[in-house]
């Protein structure tokens, strides 16, 4: 069998690979984001775009209080991880102003737990300030039984 190639297949295909070729490293087999945001809160729309420009592909979805409050527990985040925004990754939880590196790492690592999370809100976490002025804080391993241990540490700047 003889395989013939029309010039329009050659060029179509030529320009399939360079812009596959143009993705970020890591991009095409990476699963989607979602977040759970407050629509007023602008931290949360910062840390959406340090995930974007980090190559993840993020969704957004607008919560408020009670039924925000009530997706964290139903899913596993206990009362003190808790922080303004709640993202889900192939099946973990990312609670707060996590480090796009710490979630790379857990989806490579895949420990048997809900998810990630930092509490509160630490300045110079990422879309809580610049990290140059950053204040000491720690990524959570949530286990599935509601413990905590830590995952990362990040010093002061």
């Amino acid at each position: 069998m003889r395989l013939i190639v029309s010039r329009r297949g050659f060029v179509i295909g030529a320009c399939a690979v360079s812009v596959t070729a143009a993705l970020p490293a890591g991009a095409e087999g990476r699963p989607g984001l979602h977040v759970l945001r407050d629509p007023d809160c602008g931290c949360c729309s910062a840390w959406v775009e340090i995930l974007q420009a980090d190559g993840f592909e993020v969704t957004v979805e607008e919560s408020e209080g009670a039924a925000l409050a009530q997706y964290k527990l139903d899913n596993g985040i206990p009362q003190a991880m808790g922080s303004c925004h709640t993202g889900k990754i192939a099946g973990y939880m990312i609670e707060g102003h996590v480090p796009p590196a710490d979630i790379r790492r857990l989806l490579d690592e895949r420990p048997d737990a809900i998810g990630i999370g930092v509490p509160g809100m630490p300045y110079g976490s990422p879309g809580m300030g610049p990290e140059s002025e950053r204040e000491a804080f720690e990524v959570f391993l949530i286990g599935r039984d509601g413990s905590t241990s830590v995952y990362t540490s990040y010093a002061a700047a």
